[in-house]
């Protein structure tokens, strides 16, 4: 896949520099949200699927902030609604007023919740694989083997350690190319970003446990209310060792308004393992067929 298929931007969200990613052209815009794995970024997420959906789409993939790709470095006190918070400022700078919103794992989340405080901004919403989600409903927590080694890869390991925290996420191994381990390594050694996303995550540990701070994080109300106001799909891999099918299976029942989509060969990263499967299906959607 050609390399130069997506475009690399910046833009100031607040006091601190966002890093995307963009495809596609003036078409329906479509923002995309990575996971909360470890020197994940927009990239690594989503540029399997991202040339397909740029035929299409104006497609924009940021890197998170707390740790993630290429965005500036800076504290997260509010833990995952942080992102929520940078994803606003991202949205309201680029002046995007209407958009649809995809989100994988921790970006699931961030999705949803930017839709329950802003159902009049968003077109439709892709949400994939996301343990995150699942917690925010009330679902006992499920410990998986990828749970613990996609997210705690640190400065100076090998590309074989980078392989095996990949492996947690992307079932096929043909999937994890050199290209998608020198994508994570790049970020990996981003002087600084350990100690930034392990901030990140003890920030988030307190805001989904703290008695008061876990209120904006759970949507057991919330969720189903946004999802019959506005068309949503889940897509969820039928491989997925980071996060449980076994969620899937039982957010099915409490999402009654949500299709759901279980890709087969698939890990936690959908459209890695089967990238012109799922890009069809969420082009389909977009389009409202």
């Amino acid at each position: 896949m050609a390399e130069k298929a997506w475009r690399s931007r910046w833009v100031r969200t607040g006091s601190f520099r966002t890093h995307y990613v963009e495809a596609g052209g003036d078409g329906p815009v479509l923002v995309q949200l990575h996971g909360g794995g470890y020197a994940q970024s927009g990239v690594s997420a989503n540029h399997t699927i991202m040339p397909a959906l740029g035929e299409h789409f104006h497609v924009l993939a940021p890197d998170a902030v707390g740790g993630y790709g290429f965005t500036d470095l800076v504290p997260t006190p509010r833990g995952l609604h942080s992102r929520v918070d940078q994803l606003e400022d991202f949205v309201d700078t680029l002046c995007l007023d209407r958009f649809s919103i995809m989100g994988n794992s921790q970006g699931a989340w961030t999705a949803a919740r930017y839709a329950i405080l802003h159902p009049d901004r968003i077109e439709r919403i892709v949400l994939v694989g996301s343990g995150s989600i699942a917690v925010a409903m009330g679902i006992e927590r499920i410990r998986m083997a990828g749970t613990d080694l996609a997210a705690n890869y640190g400065q100076g390991g090998t590309r074989e350690d980078m392989r095996m925290r990949i492996k947690a996420i992307i079932h096929r191994d043909e999937a994890i190319t050199d290209q998608v381990i020198d994508q994570r390594l790049e970020v990996a050694r981003r002087p600084g970003l350990q100690e930034t996303n392990k901030g990140f995550q003890e920030a988030n540990e307190r805001f989904q446990n703290d008695p008061l701070l876990k209120i904006g994080y759970e949507m057991r109300e919330t969720l189903p209310w946004v999802t019959k106001l506005i068309p949503t799909i889940f897509l969820w891999g039928e491989n997925d060792h980071f996060a449980s099918p076994e969620y899937g299976r039982q957010l099915e029942k409490m999402l009654p308004h949500v299709p759901f989509h279980w890709i087969p060969n698939a890990g936690h990263q959908v459209q890695s393992d089967q990238p012109e499967l799922v890009a069809g299906i969420i082009m389909r959607f977009l389009q409202g067929e």
